[in-house]
């Protein structure tokens, strides 16, 4: 499955938002760089749905530009004047060229979801492979109100339960996509956030 970063180039602060090509171009969330819609049409004509890993702004303050450019499926844990398909736990939801199984994770946001499938994880901001606090397993940070670590490393772990053998591609909110040994990537995280330390000591 071919995957485009289409906030790569962003010069304001936004997640990546992950454009996967193939059979059912989807956005992984819609970022909140200006501008976006332009990248996404650079490599598709027809976008057909948005995933929502979660509604920090960072995710989805680009949102309405992308669903007004396009007739796509909006697709959340949380509501959402734009959502259309309500995602539970456990619900399948077919990204590009692949089915992938929707995991609740909160404890960085209370509506975040992690997306499965037998090769690739979308992984929001509940673990990403590298960021300004740790590089080769980070965690999203629990320090604002409304986070738990708790709640975090809890999530961590259900990824870690339901995670497929075969998974060598983690696209995260933040930092690097990962190509390797996703399992060790996380489960490093998970080692790192149950130290239950300040991410940002100085922050």
């Amino acid at each position: 499955m071919d995957v485009v970063n289409v906030t790569a180039g962003a010069d304001t602060f936004t997640c990546n938002a992950y454009l996967a090509l193939g059979d059912r171009p989807t956005l992984v969330d819609a970022g909140a760089m200006e501008g976006v819609v332009d990248v996404v049409s650079e490599h598709t004509d027809g976008l057909e749905a948005v995933v929502l890993t979660h509604q920090h702004g960072d995710h989805v303050a680009e949102l309405d530009a992308v669903l007004d450019a396009y007739d796509a499926e909006c697709y959340a844990y949380a509501d959402h004047p734009r959502r259309t398909v309500a995602v539970e736990d456990g619900d399948v939801v077919e990204i590009g060229d692949e089915s992938f199984e929707a995991v609740y994770s909160p404890g960085h946001a209370d509506d975040h979801l992690a997306f499965v499938s037998g090769s690739t994880i979308f992984s929001g901001d509940v673990v990403v492979h590298d960021d300004g606090a740790f590089d080769y397993g980070s965690f999203g940070r629990t320090d604002m109100p409304g986070q738990s670590r708790e709640r975090l490393i809890e999530s961590i772990r259900t990824i870690l339960d339901r995670l497929p053998a075969g998974v060598e591609h983690m696209y995260s909110g933040h930092g690097d996509e990962f190509h390797g040994d996703v399992r060790d990537v996380i489960e490093t995280a998970l080692g790192r956030a149950e130290q239950r330390e300040p991410k940002y000591p100085d922050g």
